[in-house]
């Protein structure tokens, strides 16, 4: 099993704007606030999990539109396919505890399943995926795609939308509407008084 220290470690050794670097830092991140929402009471609770809530929707929608792609090219159709099942899977994890109370048991519960799951999918990816893209790829390919990775994560949706995920062409189509709806409801949730 890999850890936060690692990922970063392994992403420094790749050139700047690396697509792979880039997901990689985004692993350990990600790796780092389940470990705030679960250490976390009050309201940080709350706002660690919102993070990680848009953290994950944002990488995995960008994931599928840029990297998928040509990690399908350079590990074959049934690799990709997996990694996008358990992004779908995670989705409908993730939108469920969305509507759970953090506080809840139900959610801690669901929570430390999500997260394993979650682990698991990261893990793949780097084992499975990234050394492929890493050797397959010439460099200012991967800085290329790091590039639309990047702009690809402005629109990507801050919320899970099962009904995409999964599907690179899904996320294309619904996904800049569905962020326009996100980040809008997201404001309003952040002017809003306690918000």
């Amino acid at each position: 099993m890999s850890s936060a220290n690692t990922e970063r470690a392994e992403a420094a050794k790749l050139p700047e704007g690396d697509v792979v670097g880039i997901l990689l830092e985004q692993h350990a991140r990600i790796r780092d606030l389940f470990s705030d929402v679960k250490s976390a009471e009050g309201d940080h609770k709350q706002q660690a999990f919102d993070e990680l809530r848009a953290l994950l929707a944002v990488h995995e929608t960008a994931e599928e539109m840029i990297l998928r792609p040509v990690a399908q090219d350079v590990t074959g159709e049934a690799e990709a396919d997996a990694r996008n099942h358990e992004e779908e899977a995670a989705n409908k994890v993730l939108a469920e505890l969305e509507k759970m109370d953090v506080f809840g048991a139900e959610f801690n519960t669901t929570f430390a399943r999500f997260e394993q799951s979650v682990i698991d999918h990261a893990e793949h990816e780097e084992r499975e995926e990234f050394p492929f893209v890493v050797r397959e790829c010439a460099e200012d390919k991967r800085r290329g795609m790091g590039t639309m990775l990047r702009a690809a994560e402005k629109i990507a949706p801050t919320h899970p939308h099962p009904g995409a995920a999964g599907s690179p062409m899904a996320q294309w189509t619904v996904g800049p509407f569905a962020s326009l709806v996100d980040r809008t409801k997201d404001a309003l949730k952040a002017a809003a008084p306690g918000g």
